[in-house]
């Protein structure tokens, strides 16, 4: 049972390579192809309810008007560096989308998100934002984004993860109550560092190879 403000997309496709994923053994390859393959699926749930524009075009046979998705309104921003394995497949969905980019790193301390990068459209306040990370945990990192991202006066706000904890879908939404998560799976809990468990590990390590 997910929150009302996150949408749980259990399609069988992405459930499956979400399993493929969480595997111990999976290679840094495989785990990289499958996070494109499922950023790909999660974007069409992400883009179900964005609005149309009816255009002028030309058949073979007749002229007629026909809907057409204004791409250039949408901004995907991946949260560095993480959120990069993401982005690649989100824009083969939508390649007219712009792109923001905000880094953040998490104290390994205090857990809380540290910025060192943010760099967004000039024009965001035409636009609607979609904020990739593989994982919601803490939820710090997520509230710290999209901090920044509605200060710059984003239109419209959603937040897309592979994976969520319930404590930081809690945390996120204390802060952000209207902004929706889209998610493959709620996991049961954090562990005392933070991670998601049972999760499928660190994903900017498994992405890049590196520990």
């Amino acid at each position: 049972m997910s929150p009302s403000n996150a949408r749980l997309i259990q399609h069988p496709l992405v459930q499956h390579k979400l399993t493929l994923m969480r595997e111990k053994d999976r290679s840094t390859s495989s785990f990289r192809r499958l996070m494109h393959e499922i950023a790909m699926l999660l974007a069409y749930e992400l883009t179900r309810d964005i609005p149309t524009i009816d255009v002028e075009i030309e058949t073979p046979l007749e002229r007629m008007r026909a809907p057409l998705i204004d791409g250039k309104k949408i901004v995907f921003v991946p949260i560095l560096r993480a959120g990069n394995g993401l982005l690649d497949g989100m824009l083969e969905v939508v390649p007219g989308a712009r792109v923001g980019h905000v880094g953040l790193y998490r104290d390994p301390h205090t857990l809380g998100a540290v910025e060192y990068y943010c760099k967004l459209p000039d024009d965001i306040a035409n636009r609607d934002v979609i904020v990739l990370d593989p994982m919601l945990a803490t939820g710090h990192s997520a509230v710290a984004a999209v901090d920044r991202i509605r200060e710059a006066g984003a239109r419209s706000i959603r937040f897309a993860c592979l994976l969520a904890a319930p404590e930081g879908l809690a945390n996120f939404h204390a802060r952000h109550p209207a902004v929706t998560v889209y998610t493959a799976a709620i996991d049961r809990e954090l562990n005392e560092h933070g991670y998601i468990l049972p999760g499928l590990g660190d994903a900017g390590d498994r992405l890049y190879g590196t520990k």
